[in-house]
């Protein structure tokens, strides 16, 4: 096997591998942001008095009958798109594993 073909397969096996450590860093993100949001839910909820919401950089007062099914459906949005990024996550770790499997075939 040529030196150049090596290089080629190791640069492939990298990528694969940035891809799915940026992929992971996102599904980290979103699930961070889905804790707060759930337990923002939480805390709405159970309030008795004023519900406020942050609008860019200020504080505004919100009733509480909007607010809840506000946050449950980004709470919907942030559970689909962990779900979908966990599926991109298994195909690329799948396609890394068949990568290396190749590149270990070719350079034996």
């Amino acid at each position: 096997m040529e030196e150049k073909e090596r290089e080629e397969i190791l640069a492939r096996i990298q990528l694969t591998e940035q891809a799915l450590q940026n992929l992971l860093l996102q599904k980290q993100s979103f699930q961070l942001e889905l804790l707060e949001t759930e337990n923002a839910l939480s805390e709405v909820k159970s309030t008795k008095g004023d519900v406020f919401k942050i609008v860019g950089p200020v504080l505004v007062k919100a009733k509480k009958e909007d607010l809840i099914p506000e946050l449950e459906k980004k709470k919907e949005i942030l559970e689909i798109r962990i779900k979908s990024i966990e599926k991109q996550e298994q195909e690329m770790k799948e396609k890394l594993t068949k990568e290396r499997e190749e590149a270990l075939k070719k350079l034996k």
